[in-house]
């Protein structure tokens, strides 16, 4: 329990959950001058972390009640728990003690819609409900992630100087902004998570190919990664890549990664990314190929067993200049990365447009720079370009992207194509790529497959020769009969 002394102070804002990004998130919040109460169902973690924390400016609590009362009014508590029921079970907790314009603020990977619901419902008992995406994992959390906070416009406003202070900083402020009404930070918070699939995958398959066609060691590969994060592919995930390559086990002496069994995990929020993409008609190929490629993944002693059924094409050994071909995998790398973006930065327009949340997509690109696992170089360009043209239909029409698209499609295209003849899954690359051309084709070959649809199933066409007409339907049978 809480000293007599404890009890007769407030604090500004409160803590639930002591994980990992719970005490790391506190520790950020009280290191920036606001003084934090904390409460966990396990007591013993809110003694521990209290202990740690002595002459700070920390108030412990053992009961939701004692919580709530340890908080100045407005009161603000920020939950940090595991997504779905047990977010509704904290809030019911805490709920009994709430006082009409308190402010409850998910810090977690909810589900946008189940944020929309929560932000409704206690909207209508008079509190306020923000859902607030957090990215930048612990060492983001204690040092300054990006935040995307969505809800009740005036609700934010009272957290917003907390959250810009414990927020990273970048060169044009802190790495927040207030999302939208509702559910909208959420969303943002989860299309970025699928963003970042997309980049892992894509890594993944630059690193593929490198080691599997080129035969190079794991360090040769951080330091053409080394060498790609001092230019235009500097990002948090380059850099720790080539971390990660360096690093040896210490039993065996091998690089660590190769003995780092090769089934990735996932909590699912780009299985929702690829979802509501789905569900809004927004097409997202490269992360979808990164959410299957984690699920496949998962399949090893299946894949194990395949591979000793199903033969792929003999392997020579790379005999081209490979300075060359690290450079095409590096443009295949960055196209696929920009065809991954433009479909994510789409989806968020489209959720936007969909719920009425009015998004500002520089504004997330700016967000992004600092303290998330996604930050990189290059989002300051995708800024700019949504700064300059705010209805820009996809970053591939912006002057810049597109300039670097179009000089780096040869590379592109011959290290897609040097993996599929090497029998190299890049299912990330081939997507984007696929992506692009589809995009870029003013006649599809989907002229046949509206006619099929219409053969057996009298879905009608629209014909070209007479634009703007209604659809027609054609009895395909009767006219082959007639010769």
């Amino acid at each position: 329990m809480s000293t007599p002394e404890q009890s007769s102070k407030t604090a500004k804002i409160g803590m639930i959950g002591l994980g990992v990004m719970g005490e790391n998130l506190a520790r950020n919040i009280e290191r920036n001058g606001y003084s934090i109460a904390v409460w966990n169902r396990e007591p013993k973690k809110v003694d521990e972390f209290v202990g740690q924390l002595v002459g700070h400016e920390v108030i412990g609590a053992h009961t939701p009640e004692e919580f709530v009362k340890s908080l100045e009014r407005p009161r603000k508590a920020i939950l940090l728990v595991k997504a779905g029921d047990p977010v509704d079970w904290t809030v019911n907790q805490i709920k009994p003690f709430l006082e009409e314009g308190d402010i409850i603020i998910d810090g977690g990977n909810s589900y946008f819609m189940d944020t929309e619901r929560r932000e409704k419902s206690l909207k209508a008992e008079g509190f306020n409900f923000i859902g607030s995406g957090v990215s930048g994992g612990e060492k983001g959390a204690l040092w300054g992630p990006s935040l995307m906070p969505g809800g009740d416009r005036a609700a934010y406003e009272q957290i917003r100087p907390i959250w810009e202070a414990i927020a990273a900083k970048v060169d044009d402020g802190p790495c927040v902004t207030y999302i939208g009404p509702g559910g909208a930070g959420h969303f943002v918070k989860m299309v970025h998570n699928g963003i970042e699939y997309g980049d892992m995958q894509l890594i993944a398959e630059a690193y593929d190919l490198m080691r599997t066609v080129l035969g190079m060691s794991a360090t040769e590969m951080a330091d053409v990664f080394d060498e790609w994060n001092r230019g235009d592919l500097e990002s948090f995930l380059i850099e720790i890549t080539a971390q990660i390559l360096r690093v040896k086990d210490e039993e065996t002496g091998q690089p660590l990664v190769d003995l780092v069994l090769d089934k990735a995990g996932q909590k699912g929020t780009g299985k929702w990314t690829s979802d509501i993409a789905l569900d809004l008609g927004i097409v997202t190929p490269t992360i979808d190929a990164a959410v299957d490629t984690r699920n496949l993944s998962s399949r090893k002693e299946e894949r194990v067993e395949a591979s000793k059924q199903i033969k792929g094409p003999e392997r020579a050994a790379f005999s081209g200049d490979r300075r060359e071909m690290i450079q095409a995998i590096h443009d295949a790398l960055y196209a696929s990365k920009i065809c991954s973006y433009a479909q994510g930065m789409n989806l968020i327009r489209a959720g936007s447009n969909a719920y009425q949340w009015n998004i500002d997509l520089g504004e997330c690109a700016r967000i992004w720079k600092g303290g998330c696992i996604i930050r990189a170089q290059f989002l300051d360009k995708i800024k700019g370009a949504y700064q300059s043209r705010a209805d820009l239909p996809n970053l591939l029409l912006d002057p810049d992207f597109n300039a670097f698209v179009e000089q780096s499609q040869p590379n592109w295209r011959r290290a897609v194509s040097t993996a599929i003849q090497s029998g190299v899954a890049v299912p990330g690359m081939s997507a984007s790529i696929g992506y692009f051309d589809t995009y870029r084709t003013a006649n599809l070959p989907l002229n046949l497959t509206q006619a099929q649809r219409d053969f057996f199933g009298s879905h009608t066409y629209e014909r070209t020769d007479r634009p703007g007409q209604p659809a027609v339907h054609t009895e395909w049978e009767e006219m082959l009969k007639k010769g």
